[in-house]
């Protein structure tokens, strides 16, 4: 920026000459930048299992028996015999397996980036200046 001014006070005869100049120049920038990054990631596990088991076994025995003998002295024998004999064998099993399960992932990132840049120039010039005698005066600006 540059500043002139001039002042005549009239040394040369009364006359008033006074003059006024002004310029610059203003630069200017502005810069901004944002990033951001993110991420996340989510898991979730579930599984049950569910078994049964059962055995069963069983065992009957039955035995009756009947005897019977009859003897005379040298003439007669008589012999009677009745059994029954009874067996039972009887197993179960039963098994029963169940399983469930579940399973889930989620992931996710981002990533944000702005950028923002401004250039601005300015300028200026003025100028002023005043002349004239006694009682006369002009003004002459730009």
């Amino acid at each position: 920026m540059s500043d002139i001014d001039t002042y005549d006070g009239g040394h040369d005869g009364g006359d008033v000459d006074y003059g006024h100049y002004e310029a610059g120049q203003e630069h200017g920038a502005l810069d901004q930048l944002h990033q951001a990054h993110g991420s996340e990631h989510d898991a979730h596990s579930q599984f049950g299992v569910y078994e049964n088991d059962h055995h069963a076994a069983e065992a009957t025995n039955f035995a009756q028996g009947h005897h019977q003998e009859f003897d005379q002295p040298g003439v007669v024998h008589a012999e009677s015999d009745d059994y029954t004999n009874y067996n039972h064998n009887a197993s179960e099993d039963d098994h029963v397996f169940a399983a469930e399960g579940s399973q889930d992932s989620h992931q996710a990132e981002f990533g944000e980036l702005d950028a923002l840049s401004q250039r601005f120039d300015a300028a200026f010039a003025e100028g002023t200046q005043y002349h004239g005698g006694e009682g006369q005066y002009g003004v002459a600006a730009n």
